[in-house]
């Protein structure tokens, strides 16, 4: 698959890198032509450019740029995007004196900001859970299972395109409903990471019926 990356951060590299090690056609954009070049070479992607250049390549677009960031860049770029899967991997965490929380702008999540800039776009929330490390492992399994990816998709098309990516670096997909749903992954993200932080285990939170002793 031809995948196009917004960003040249960690996420970019650690995605970018895994998608690249398993065959997918990846080119990076950047604002800065001299970080999308670096980052490029690093994960030994197929190509650099502008942030235009990544948009155009990819049947599938990862935003990897700040939450923040996120909505006004789609929108600058959104004929480009028009018909394309766009992954939002973004969580618009702040840490206040109660924890982690969000600060979406008063939009119900940034998934939904990006959809609203780009109405011609196949949004899709997805891999914001994780720390960009685990996206690093080949393959990020824990205990012999394979991790899962819990996503949220309106379009039968986008929803295949990310499984596909999902799939591809060996974890397992985890459809979780519509865009509308995309609120609840974001949140889930500033639990699980307020919890990381602060030392605790998020898995401990959520057995599987399997581990569940019963009398």
């Amino acid at each position: 698959m031809k995948i196009g990356i917004l960003g040249t951060g960690g996420m970019a590299a650690a995605l970018g890198g895994a998608w690249t090690a398993t065959g997918h056609e990846v080119v990076i954009g950047g604002r800065s032509p001299e970080r999308a070049e670096r980052t490029a070479r690093e994960i030994g992607a197929a190509g650099h450019g502008s942030l235009a250049d990544a948009a155009a390549h990819g049947d599938a677009v990862l935003v990897a740029v700040p939450a923040a960031a996120a909505p006004p860049l789609v929108g600058r770029l959104a004929n480009g995007l028009a018909g394309r899967t766009v992954i939002d991997c973004t969580n618009a965490l702040v840490p206040t004196g109660d924890g982690l929380m969000l600060d979406t702008g008063g939009a119900t999540s940034v998934a939904r900001q990006l959809a609203a800039a780009a109405p011609d776009a196949r949004v899709v929330k997805a891999f914001n859970l994780c720390h960009v490390s685990i996206w690093s492992l080949r393959p990020p399994t824990f205990e012999d299972v394979p991790l899962a990816v819990p996503y949220c998709a309106d379009h039968p098309a986008a929803a295949a395109a990310t499984e596909t990516l999902i799939s591809s670096i060996g974890c397992t997909p985890a459809p979780c409903g519509g865009l509308a749903r995309a609120a609840y992954l974001e949140a889930t993200a500033a639990l699980a990471i307020g919890l990381w932080w602060s030392g605790g285990e998020p898995r401990a939170v959520f057995p599987t019926p399997g581990e569940v002793s019963r009398p």
